[in-house]
């Protein structure tokens, strides 16, 4: 089976290149994902931005915070993670469609030699 990735993005300001991050993560060929979205006290539209995609595909999950800084958002977003692998992504990244598919593969073969 397939183990589920957890995908933290943390969000600050990112209006302009945050639906091409997200449009990224869900058109993945892997399906077995969560993507736990920590807006870190944005003042632009991407607090709005967050909330539309979570109504959009449960897998999406969102927490608003207070600005704390991108290394306090990643730490709230691995206490929220349910699958049994991380990864991180900026908001302005955009991840190739097979980018969950491959980087599976790739841990299972680091862990078939390691262990």
């Amino acid at each position: 089976m397939c183990k589920k990735i957890s995908i933290i993005i943390p969000v600050y300001n990112a209006e302009r290149f945050l639906r091409r991050c997200l449009d990224s993560v869900l058109n993945q060929s892997y399906s077995n994902w969560e993507c736990i979205i920590v807006d870190d006290g944005s003042k632009d539209s991407s607090f709005a931005i967050c909330d539309e995609y979570v109504k959009t595909d449960s897998r999406f999950k969102v927490i608003h915070k207070e600005n704390g800084g991108v290394s306090e958002a990643r730490n709230i977003g691995l206490s929220q993670l349910s699958g049994e692998w991380v990864t991180f992504v900026d908001s302005d990244d955009e991840l190739t469609l097979d980018a969950l598919k491959y980087s599976q593969r790739v841990w299972k073969d680091i862990l078939r030699r390691v262990c």
